[in-house]
């Protein structure tokens, strides 16, 4: 860097070739105050750039001497049209090993390759960044449409909406669903989030009891028909079955298994959670998210995301920044970190005694014990051991027989594992990434759970499930072992 630049505490620059690019880029450099340099070989252009206060010198870029004529900037702008001349300013410049910044202007893929072997810092490809700006432009006029369809439905909804998450809802169904509960007041809309299954994992109660969101069991709430209206949010990786009513609102991350009649549609694979989509919604409507909103979107998008470490989007970090300021951290450190019960503790510490790993899928039984939800925490906490990609916790509650299933592998649909597995025998819920299944005792009417009797129950049970899950997943079940 120039001793100029250092005393100035701004860079110098150089532009070398002012067609149209380089004469905006000079104009916006120049108007934020940085002192510029524009080298060109056309005599009038560069007279016509001195009129308007710009300092312009004419010079062929393709002189070896232009390395000497721009010692003193530090960083450079090769913007010439002519490639051929933009190769050898950069060779120039390159041989002088001043250190300088260089970005410079390439016309394909090809020229983008030798320009970057030559020493160039940055190559741009204008027709790259007119694409890549015309996406941009077109996924905000997108959702500009987008948000004045829901507008106008919205409008339309002369009583309550009912808002369905996905079955046993994890936080970006219930965030998403909270969201659009908070859009649709907005429009002097009541809803109700209404839910399938149950909110069984430790850290989703914290998240839902914490944040005060009111959910609504399904056979707890008025029959969908006695709704105005009827939206699914993130409620595709339920399952494939057909849904049974109609839809009015449908936003998700997930393409439907099936075709779906509805008025609203917003899929959007290109992001990793709906609660993107919903924070991109609050904000072309210029609603700013409550405190328990802003903090039930970001944790649903950190819960999806694993942190912002797996298959995360741009979106989904603007989105996420956008949220920061608004949510409460205090509360995201308790939900994240939700006290363990003795109960958890000893069902996770008999999971892990009693595993049994195949490749990468591992199944263990916990055997008889009081309380379900300890199953899931078991299934999730195994997930983390390494190597694994899908666990199944049994153990056996009451009267019924439970499996808790979790996978991080993107080629399985855990949820219809389970299906295929067990539909038959019992009631089955879940999605792509974890699953419940529960099974009545009953099946096994020739054993009781008491005395010598109950090892055997357990027994068979556990063969029984361990050999239906691991044929479902294609794996062959071999003789347990406790090694992961």
């Amino acid at each position: 860097m120039s001793a100029g630049a250092i005393g100035s505490g701004r860079s110098t620059y150089a532009i070398l070739g002012c067609g149209s690019v380089g004469h905006a880029v000079a104009e916006a450099l120049t108007t934020d105050g940085n002192e510029v340099l524009i080298l060109d070989k056309d005599e009038s252009r560069v007279e016509a750039l001195r009129d308007q206060d710009l300092d312009a010198r004419v010079q062929d870029i393709r002189d070896p001497t232009v390395g000497e004529v721009v010692a003193d900037r530090d960083i450079i702008l090769v913007l010439a049209s002519d490639i051929d001349a933009s190769k050898e300013a950069v060779s120039a410049i390159r041989n002088r090993d001043d250190g300088q910044y260089i970005v410079v202007r390439a016309s394909d893929p090809v020229t983008e390759e030798e320009l970057r072997n030559l020493g160039a810092d940055v190559v741009v490809n204008p027709s790259t960044v007119i694409a890549e700006s015309a996406l941009r432009s077109l996924e905000s006029g997108e959702l500009q449409y987008k948000a004045r369809q829901l507008a106008e439905l919205l409008g339309e909804v002369d009583g309550r909406l009912a808002i369905l998450t996905q079955d046993s809802p994890d936080p970006d169904s219930i965030a998403s669903a909270t969201a659009l509960q908070a859009i649709a007041a907005a429009f002097d809309v009541e809803s109700d989030i209404l839910y399938d299954g149950d909110i069984g994992h430790q850290e989703n109660r914290a998240f839902v009891n914490l944040l005060g969101i009111e959910l609504l069991a399904r056979e707890e709430a008025a029959t969908l028909a006695e709704y105005d209206a009827v939206a699914l949010v993130d409620n595709m990786k339920t399952d494939d079955r057909e849904i049974g009513f109609e839809i009015d609102i449908f936003i998700d991350h997930y393409e439907p298994d099936n075709e779906l009649d509805a008025e609203f549609i917003d899929v959007r694979t290109n992001v990793s959670s709906t609660s993107t989509i919903l924070t991109k919604y609050l904000q072309e409507f210029d609603l700013s998210p409550s405190e328990a909103v802003a903090t039930a979107l970001l944790y649903g998008i950190r819960a999806e995301t694993l942190d912002f470490k797996r298959d995360t989007t741009p979106a989904d970090l603007t989105a996420a920044a956008y949220l920061h300021p608004f949510a409460n951290h205090d509360t995201l450190e308790q939900v994240e970190s939700p006290s363990m019960s003795p109960e958890t503790l000893d069902v996770l510490a008999e999971a892990i005694q009693n595993r049994e790993v195949q490749g990468s899928h591992l199944f263990s039984s916990a055997g008889f014990i009081r309380d379900r939800d300890a199953l899931e925490q078991a299934a999730q906490y195994l997930l983390d051991l390494e190597g694994i990609t899908t666990t199944a916790v049994f153990g056996i509650v009451e009267n019924e027989i439970i499996v808790a299933a979790r996978s991080k592998d993107i080629r399985i649909n855990i949820g219809s594992v389970l299906e295929g597995a067990f539909a038959e025998m019992g009631e089955v819920l879940g999605h792509s990434k974890q699953g419940t299944v529960g099974v009545p005792l009953g099946i096994f009417t020739g054993l009781e759970s008491s005395g010598d009797n109950r090892d055997r129950l357990l027994e068979l049970t556990e063969e029984a499930v361990r050999r239906k899950l691991f044929a479902a997943l294609g794996v062959e079940s071999g003789e347990p072992t406790n090694g992961a």
